[in-house]
């Protein structure tokens, strides 16, 4: 599977951002799961975050971002990039 990070920028208030953040964890963890190796997180000291995970396709990977819950209650613009790892 190929690496994708969705970097993220918020675009609604914080009361409705952190509404959505216990259903964007638990789809974390759902992807966690599934193998998508899936980790998230927030920039400290400037706003938006990321979420880094596997998919076998970018189209699979537009599919989960789609499926966030930040991003299905419109709570964050984000752009997607598939990350080449070049040493591990």
């Amino acid at each position: 599977m190929a690496w994708f990070v969705k970097i993220e920028t918020g675009i609604v208030d914080k009361a409705t951002f952190d509404h959505h953040v216990p259903a964007h964890v638990a789809y974390v963890k759902t992807l966690i799961a599934q193998g998508h190796q899936a980790r998230t997180g927030y920039w400290a000291g400037y706003g938006g975050g990321m979420l880094l995970f596997q998919a076998v396709s970018r189209q699979a990977a537009e599919a989960i971002v789609q499926a966030d819950p930040l991003v299905k209650n419109g709570c964050v613009e984000y752009q997607l990039h598939e990350w080449r790892i070049v040493l591990e």
